[in-house]
């Protein structure tokens, strides 16, 4: 780490810092750090081939950096390297408005809204809106996501963590998002394209828009403590509500899961069981009652649900998941929550998913253990990654033979529901390639890392055969 003295025509682009510490062991190095850091400094100090100006200067304690290695001079945590451009009249020159934005026009790639069509052939594209909440809220182009201008840079990672993945930055009129495109590739992301005329082009050329659900008071004082985060906002709760999950099971775990999920006001719940509510599932099936003993899961999930949240939309699937309906039945939605509690229906879960692209957060019980992980094959493994076959019956008994203290699906079942409002809100950091162990007798978390499996009969590449 070294010093950077950064004199005063070029204060206005460090905040008014004079003295910056940044990261590498030459100057070449510390020199990227300054500008990715400090990324107003960048069309300051290099050309637009990646080069220092040639009016820039840069000196090592003293000493010209072309006395020594020029970008390759070594430094460390004594050394200061002070930023010397040339100066007429005490001011750097400066380029107007005009002429970076044409510069950017030159230098991003643009998209014509009769074009947008052929890149979302790519599968991997990500369309991102840079407007304001209020222009969003507008309406905006069918399969965007909405990241405000200003938090870009600090949410692209989760969003996209895939710096080589396509992504299509839009705003009202395309200036600023050649600004947002420009700073995607200060980044790292080298497949970063502007929409030509933004949303204003797109409507004029008669292409739709989609208008999001808008919030009325009900649902602000409803998700008021939502509201209140930068993280989700209003712009992140019309997100949930628009949302669409599913989940496959009724039981120890889709019940906290499907309480919190309704209670944070995910608009769509789907839930699957042919079941019917037994006594002994009161101990931990925390939305059924008494009094529904005898009847059908679903009904009973959905009348608690409810009686939560009237405003939902509730879809019942009243059957087993079979292979010939299970397609069907996923397409309709954008993320699973597999509560199951056999491992042939987690088998099927995973292998629809693959084929649809969807994740799935998956919950294991068993005594005072149990466990939470999110597979996607998209981004990173999936189930069969990790266990590419089940188990024999005597090292896996259910929960039936072997029992389940009563509230640790409890546990487990609100750890998948905060997975999905992450994944549905591209917050924080999800449990892909991750499981989370939890050991209720000795009160401790571990985390266990796995990779996708290039081999899996799944997932792997080549794509295999449906496995069954």
């Amino acid at each position: 780490m070294a010093r950077f003295l950064i004199p005063t025509p070029l204060r206005r682009f460090t905040d008014g810092h004079a003295e910056i510490d940044a990261d590498g062991d030459t100057v070449g190095v510390a020199l990227d750090w300054l500008v990715t850091n400090r990324p107003l400094l960048r069309d300051q100090l290099f050309d637009g081939g990646g080069k220092v100006r040639s009016f820039v200067n840069l000196f090592v304690n003293g000493d010209d950096i072309r006395l020594h290695d020029d970008l390759a001079t070594g430094v460390g945590a004594a050394d200061t390297i002070e930023v010397l451009p040339a100066i007429a009249g005490g001011e750097i020159a400066v380029r107007s408005f005009a002429s970076w934005r044409s510069e950017l026009q030159h230098d991003i790639p643009g998209v014509l809204p009769g074009e947008v069509a052929a890149l979302m052939a790519d599968s991997d594209l990500v369309i991102i809106d840079v407007r304001t909440a209020q222009e969003w809220a507008q309406g905006h182009l069918p399969g965007a996501v909405h990241v405000d201008r200003g938090f870009l840079e600090q949410r692209i990672e989760m969003l996209v963590p895939n710096r080589a993945a396509p992504v299509l930055c839009y705003c009202q009129s395309g200036v600023r998002s050649l600004f947002a495109a420009q700073a995607l590739t200060y980044l790292g992301y080298d497949r970063v394209h502007s929409l030509t005329g933004g949303v204003q082009r797109w409507k004029d050329d008669g292409l739709t828009v989609v208008i999001p659900v808008s919030l009325d008071d009900t649902d602000r004082r409803r998700y008021l403590r939502h509201i209140a985060m930068p993280e989700i906002g209003e712009d992140g709760q019309r997100r949930l509500l628009d949302a669409r999950v599913l989940l496959v099971g009724a039981g120890g775990l889709g019940c906290p899961a499907a309480l919190y999920l309704a209670a944070a006001g995910v608009g769509t719940l789907g839930i699957v069981d042919n079941d019917i509510v037994d006594v002994s599932n009161l101990q931990r099936q925390i939305l059924h009652r008494d009094d529904g003993v005898g009847r059908l899961k679903t009904e009973s999930a959905r009348d608690t649900l409810l009686a939560l949240n009237p405003r939902l939309d509730i879809r019942l699937f009243s059957e087993r998941l079979e292979a010939g309906r299970i397609d069907a039945i996923f397409s309709d939605f954008e993320l699973i929550v597999d509560g199951s509690d056999n491992f042939s229906t987690r088998y099927l879960i995973n292998d629809a998913a693959v084929r649809l692209g969807l994740p799935v957060i998956h919950g294991s019980v068993y005594r005072f253990e149990g466990q939470v992980g999110v597979f996607w094959a998209k981004k990173g493994a999936c189930y069969r990654c990790l266990y590419p076959a089940a188990p024999p019956p005597e090292l896996a008994p259910s929960c039936a033979e072997g029992g389940v203290l009563g509230v640790l699906p409890g546990v487990i079942g609100v750890l998948q529901a905060t997975e999905a409002l992450k994944l549905l809100l591209g917050v924080g950091t999800p449990l892909l390639g991750r499981a989370m162990r939890y050991d209720a007798l000795a009160g401790t978390m571990r985390e266990l890392r796995f990779r996708k499996d290039p081999a899996c009969p799944c997932c792997g590449e080549p794509p295999a055969e449906h496995v069954a």
